[in-house]
């Protein structure tokens, strides 16, 4: 039985592309159907990473979001470094902090959950802190 792969490039018009495709805008988890926005963006706080992700238009959709803690944490892979993600469908990603929409329950209440990709841990932080978003939207599998 073939095994598939774990993730697929997808197309400006939303078209999963050959393995090979030299370029693509997003990337489709073929395990939770989540796709990804392959263009990471640079925020000041977690309020702009929030209007960030909404704002996106990638492969023929707009209905992007900041994706939950557990979602984004999915995506670090724990035996890689600098950055802790698969390069070859996410190149170029920054080890950085990536905002998600999960908040932190604990005090003190201005914090919310997200995921450094230089080691590929999840923690919480400062709302007002700058960090990265890669937006997520229910693809397909």
């Amino acid at each position: 039985m073939e095994q598939k792969e774990r993730f697929s490039k997808v197309g400006p018009q939303g078209a999963v592309l050959a393995a090979d495709a030299a370029t693509w805008v997003a990337v489709l988890d073929n395990t939770t159907g989540l796709m990804w926005s392959l263009q990471a963006t640079k925020v000041d706080n977690w309020k702009d990473a929030e209007a960030a992700a909404k704002k996106v238009k990638a492969a023929g959709f707009c209905d992007w979001r900041l994706p939950t803690v557990e979602e984004l944490f999915a995506l670090a892979e724990r035996t890689r470094h600098d950055p802790a993600i698969d390069e070859g469908f996410f190149p170029d990603t920054a080890s950085d902090w990536f905002w998600s929409s999960t908040p932190w329950s604990g005090s003190p209440s201005g914090c919310a959950w997200g995921v450094f990709f230089y080691g590929g841990g999840a923690c919480w932080g400062g709302r007002d802190y700058s960090g990265f978003v890669r937006a997520v939207r229910v693809g397909q599998s």
